[in-house]
């Protein structure tokens, strides 16, 4: 599956758009990694405890996007975008979206 965020994707022509690819994930964050990040927050710099979660909650978002263009029938899924949304106090939403496509 060829991912991209772009429109095309160089050396390939789209011949079928087959619709919007989606992928999300809501996560939390724990007691454990609020200690370390507050006390990260006192002396400042990157908090990777978050930074880790974020970045897992991107990848998983991005697979399941990947799963919904293949339930589709999809060669390669273009125009990809991250969203984020609050969805309580401490849990955010990362969606993954694309256009699914075909390619000819």
């Amino acid at each position: 599956m060829i991912i991209v965020t772009t429109e095309n994707i160089p050396g390939k022509q789209i011949s079928e758009a087959i619709g919007i690819a989606r992928g999300s994930t809501v996560r939390a964050r724990n007691v454990g990694r609020d200690i370390f990040a507050g006390l990260k927050n006192l002396v400042g710099g990157e908090i990777n405890e978050y930074t880790k979660l974020q970045a897992d909650s991107r990848e998983e978002a991005l697979e399941r996007m990947k799963q919904d263009a293949e339930k589709m029938g999809a060669d390669a899924i273009v125009n990809v975008r991250f969203a984020t949304s609050v969805i309580t106090q401490g849990a955010a939403e990362i969606l993954a979206y694309g256009t699914a496509v075909k390619l000819g």
